[in-house]
Formats: C-alpha cells, structure tokens, sequence
C-alpha cells in the first residue's frame, strides 16, 4: 500500500534534500525504502546503529550511491553542520532522505541554517483520505478505535492492536522520551502523559496538572513540549486576531495515536477528526506552500466550537465535531452568525446531510474523505 506522499518526494528529491517527519512507527523507513525501489544504488544508514555511525563520520558510503537515506540522523552533535556539508559536497546525482521521529526544527543545536536546502515531508497516520481507494475508508470505527498507525491499522485482530499499543506507548516513555532529553523525574513525565490521555478535548491547565502531578506548571509545560516534538501530542490554541494573546490561552492536547485517547467515543471521535484536518493543513503547508492552521474558537463566558481553519490569520471555516446529534449546535451557529464563516457540523451517525444559511450538517465519513491531501 503505498503513501500518497511517494510522488510528491520523488519530485521534491530532484530539487533538494528532502525530511520525512513523523510519530515513531508511523511508516517512514517503510516509505524511504519503497521509495529507493526507485534507484539502481541506495544506501541506508541508522545513526542508533554502531556500524553506521563510523560510515556517518567518515562519509565513507560508496560514490555509486544514487540515493542516502539517514535515518535519526538529528541525535549526531552538530548535525545540521553535517547535513549542510553533506549537501553542499555532494554529487549532483546523489539524492538524500533525513528520516526522524521528531521535529527537527525543534533543535537548538549549534551549527549553520539549513534553510533552502531541504524540503519537509510530514508523514501521519492513515486517514479517510488518503485510504480513499480502499475498504478501510469506510471503516471510520476502524481509525477510532485502533487509532490509523499502519501496523494496528492493518491487524486482522483487535486483540493484536491493543498488545501493539502497550509496547508503543512503553517504548514512547523508556525510550524515546529518554533519548530526547535527559529527564530527572520519570514518574511525573509518565502520569502527565496519562493524564492528558484523560484530557483529550478540553482546554489544558498547566497549573491544574502541576497539582495533580506535584511538579511547576513550568515543568508541565516543559514536558508537553517534549510530546510534541516527539509526535506524541499536538496543541490547538484558541484563535485570535492577536496571535502573541492566542499563545497564553490554554490550549487543548490530541493525540497522534487516537487509540490512546482514554474516553467515550465523542472524545475519540473528536480526537480522531481533529488529526485528519491537522493532516490536511500540514498538506496545505508542504505542498501548496499555504499559511494554514488548525485552532479552535472560546470565548470569555465559555461558547466554544471544537475547531476552526485559519488562512492567512483569518478564520475560513467552522468545525464542530458530533457522534450522533443532527441538529445544529447553538454554538456552530452563534459563532457562523457573527463572523459570517462558513460552518460544518461534522456528524459520525447521520442519516441526511443538509445546509441551512451558512452551516452544512456533513457525515462524517464523506467530509472527512473530501479533506485536501
């Protein structure tokens, strides 16, 4: 089954070094592998791996090599120095792929700017979209409950997607999480992750966990930057025309994996909308160069619509996130009616699909599979 992102690297690739970002085990030395099918000579090196660091350093890969893949290359000192001569040095033939289970433009490394030297490739769990040709596509419970990570995606047991999902989330905290930062407190990062498991949905109290936790609200925030970086969680803050004022306001945490999420289905399914409109505004941005974003919409006395698109720092589209209630959120409605946008009430089980004045009421599987990729 191939990534939709395929061609669009194999393009990017003739032009620049091309990134593949994404969550742990979501498939990007799967894809950089289908992706050397395309080359005579391809060389894979895994900075974790003893043997290949030594080739690292010395650039000692063959001359006949026409695409290197290096893959969590962003754990060497002064990598991005590296990649820089690396890419400056090489031969015009030689392509190059940088895979990583975090946002390497999250580091703060000393060395020089790789700007205009690569092209970012974000990698996401299945969607709707992008399985659009397939069975699964119409399977929405499927990406709710196994969450859309290909390996328990493609389970033929359930049973065998919960067993993937305790080493997953063991292997984010004793390993990934460790080798990210040196963390002193282990027992408080892992009762933060737990609870925002229980939080998906609702603003976030920095200071509200810190007293759970018994740690600063400075720490809490300190250690959901981590998961953020690691593809863990994402935040979605509050839009405003005044960006510097949106950044104070608590923000609410989803999940990369929905089978995380510790809750009803309504919170599932929110979480699980909310990573495919993630998925799609990070298309717009990579592919299309586009200033898009996903927050969503609060105000002072609590009137609250779950996500909202910005362009361009200006509000383009509405989105509450319903299970089964088909009349129009009082919300979606206030929100559409005073700012004249566009809204859409995204509902799981819906029998008939309607548009009254500014609001679509859309099944959920038909938005979600019309979504940009």
């Amino acid at each position: 089954m191939d990534r939709w992102q395929k061609k669009n690297i194999l393009n990017d690739l003739t032009k620049k070094m091309v990134f593949i970002v994404g969550p742990r085990q979501v498939g990007k030395t799967w894809l950089a592998n289908e992706i050397s099918t395309s080359f005579q000579n391809t060389t894979y090196l895994n900075y974790d791996r003893m043997e290949d660091r030594k080739i690292i350093h010395d650039e000692a890969w063959l001359d006949s090599t026409e695409l290197l893949i290096l893959d969590e290359i962003h754990k060497m000192p002064e990598w991005k120095n590296y990649l820089k001569g690396v890419y400056d040095t090489k031969k015009e033939c030689l392509k190059i792929i940088v895979t990583g289970s975090a946002r390497l433009d999250t580091f703060r490394q000393s060395g020089d700017s790789l700007s205009g030297r690569f092209f970012i490739h974000r990698l996401l769990p299945f969607s709707p979209r992008e399985l659009l040709s397939t069975s699964y596509a119409q399977d929405i419970d499927r990406f709710i409950t196994r969450g859309a990570f290909p390996e328990p995606f493609l389970f033929e047991h359930d049973t065998d997607s919960k067993r993937w999902r305790m080493q997953y989330v063991d292997g984010l905290i004793r390993t990934d999480i460790l080798d990210f930062e040196k963390i002193h407190d282990f027992k408080a990062i892992q009762l933060v992750l737990e609870l925002l498991r229980q939080r998906v949905g609702s603003p976030v109290s920095y200071s509200s966990i810190a007293q759970d936790v018994g740690v600063s609200p400075n720490t809490v925030k300190k250690y959901i930057q981590i998961f953020e970086a690691l593809y863990i969680v994402f935040r979605v803050i509050p839009f405003t025309k005044n960006i510097g004022r949106s950044l104070l306001k608590e923000p609410k945490i989803y999940f990369f994996d929905t089978g995380m999420v510790k809750g009803d289905i309504g919170v599932q399914f929110e979480n699980m909308v909310g990573l495919c409109l993630l998925k799609a505004v990070y298309a717009k941005q990579d592919y299309l160069g586009e200033s898009h974003s996903l927050r969503y919409v609060r105000t002072k006395d609590g009137r609250e619509v779950d996500f909202c698109i910005i362009r361009e720092n200006t509000a383009e589209q509405f989105i509450e996130v319903k299970v089964s209630d088909s009349s129009i959120s009082k919300q979606l409605a206030y929100f559409s009616s005073k700012y004249n946008i566009p809204g859409v009430q995204v509902v799981k089980h819906l029998k008939r699909e309607r548009q009254i004045g500014n609001i679509t009421v859309r099944k959920a599987l038909h938005f979600l599979q019309e979504l940009y990729l």
